[in-house]
């Protein structure tokens, strides 16, 4: 039998009970749609913490130390050092070093990390905080999409952002602060140079020696935003005003290491406790790592934090697929009773085809036919319930958000291949069901069948 013909055939026998069909194939749609809306959740809420994760800027960026500070962090690396005597050698993390950083592949900004404690003035009020520098890539972070006012003019422009909570300790209605000076007193290191005879150890020709001046800077608020950026990896305090990188090197601000970097080398060389990588893409954070590494420095980023969410939307999408397919499962059963009653009612159209040549291996195919076509037509429309059903969520779901003073979110995604593979399964569960009739229908004895009544 030629494939046309069976084609042609097998959509008149559809044809002939439309009811019994349609309802077996709104069986399989249903069943799809299950499949898809679930799928399609999951998806889209991978799809929105990967975005705002990599918009935080956290998984983009390494941390880099020198050994001594990053033993902290490793036990195995301090017991390592503490065998080898490899203090005795190590590279410092200072300029020279930040310079060869900044020449890696896919580098795209290297800045060092400064946070320090100061006192903000405001008029009559005043508040101890922490001050953190930000540098410009900062303002891609998903912590200045709401901000009030600007970002920073330039990378070293006097100006602050301030973040919400701190800025209402400052004034009662926080949107006044916008364009206003506050004022900065902060603890500035001051080198000295070498020390004179007796200032350090015998033999230490190097030994270096500092002042802390106070100093007071008046700064314009530029911006206020609710929450901090990068909060969870960089600095070990909150900060509550966050001024440009370039300023905040300027400053030479006195912070937790200022005292250990100048007792380590000479008052001339700068030296920085962390410097912080900005790579192109997530994807470079491994090779970065490795490259720096072998410069004999210490790294650290989120890329495993990232890996561990992936395997747990992986596990997340594999049991919502489990789920969503239950009510394939009962479809499948339609299937198989639509087909079997149709062997029965059809007993004399089989015994009449396989006595006109017909093989069993044509009927077979016939009912396969007819199965994958109800699979096919099951499949397209379970995509465009479940499409239909994920639009409805979505939609009630921002009502809600809209309802929490929240932004709308889009938590649901139905890509081009969730919209194939569940085309095709619905296709190949129909054949699978349509296994046991074509069978049966194919092992009829034509005699016996053309003497059912």
């Amino acid at each position: 039998m030629k494939t046309r013909d069976m084609l042609e055939l097998a959509g008149r026998n559809l044809r002939e009970s439309k009811l019994r069909n349609s309802l077996t194939t709104l069986g399989i749609g249903v069943g799809i749609a299950s499949l898809v809306a679930l799928l399609a959740l999951g998806v889209g809420l991978q799809e929105l913490a990967s975005n705002r994760l990599a918009r935080s800027g956290l998984f983009d960026t390494v941390a880099v130390f020198s050994r001594p500070e990053f033993r902290g962090f490793r036990s195995s690396e301090r017991r390592e050092g503490e065998n080898t005597n490899e203090s005795r050698d190590l590279r410092p993390l200072d300029e020279a070093a930040r310079h060869e950083i900044e020449k890696l592949p896919n580098v795209v900004e290297v800045f060092p990390e400064i946070r320090f404690t100061s006192e903000v003035r405001y008029g009559e009020k005043s508040q101890f905080t922490f001050v953190g520098g930000l540098a410009p890539s900062a303002r891609a972070s998903d912590a200045f999409e709401k901000m009030q006012g600007s970002f920073f003019t330039s990378p070293d422009a006097e100006e602050v952002i301030v973040q919400m909570q701190f800025a209402k300790t400052l004034a009662e209605k926080p949107e006044t602060l916008l364009g206003q000076e506050v004022t900065l007193r902060y603890a500035e290191r001051q080198a000295m140079g070498a020390a004179g005879a007796g200032a350090g150890e015998p033999g230490d020709s190097e030994a270096a020696s500092f002042s802390v001046v106070r100093r007071e800077r008046k700064v314009r608020v530029a911006g206020i935003i609710e929450s901090e950026p990068f909060a969870g990896m960089r600095g070990f305090g909150r900060g509550g005003i966050f001024i440009p990188i370039g300023l905040a090197e300027k400053l030479r601000p006195v912070g937790m290491s200022s005292v250990r970097e100048l007792m380590r080398t000479s008052g001339n060389t700068t030296t920085y406790q962390t410097l912080m990588v900005r790579m192109s893409s997530p994807t470079q954070v491994q090779a970065a790592e490795k490259a720096i590494e072998k410069m004999g420095f210490s790294t650290f980023s989120m890329m495993e934090a990232m890996r561990s969410l992936r395997r747990f939307f992986a596990v997340l999408d594999l049991f919502l697929g489990i789920f969503g397919s239950l009510a394939l499962a009962v479809a499948s059963l339609g299937i198989i009773n639509t087909l079997v009653m149709a062997i029965l009612e059809r007993r004399r159209e089989i015994g009449i085809m396989k006595a006109l040549g017909a093989s069993d291996r044509d009927v077979r195919r016939l009912f396969f036919a007819e199965a994958g076509t109800m699979g096919f037509l099951g499949g397209v429309l379970g995509v465009v319930m479940g499409w239909a059903i994920g639009k409805a969520i979505n939609f009630g779901a921002n009502i809600w958000l809209a309802r929490q003073e929240l932004p709308p979110e889009k938590i649901w995604s139905v890509p081009w291949w969730l919209v194939a593979g569940a085309i095709g399964f619905a296709v190949a569960v129909s054949l699978v069901a349509g296994l046991y009739p074509a069978s049966r229908a194919a092992k009829l004895d034509p005699v016996q069948a053309l003497r059912y009544e």
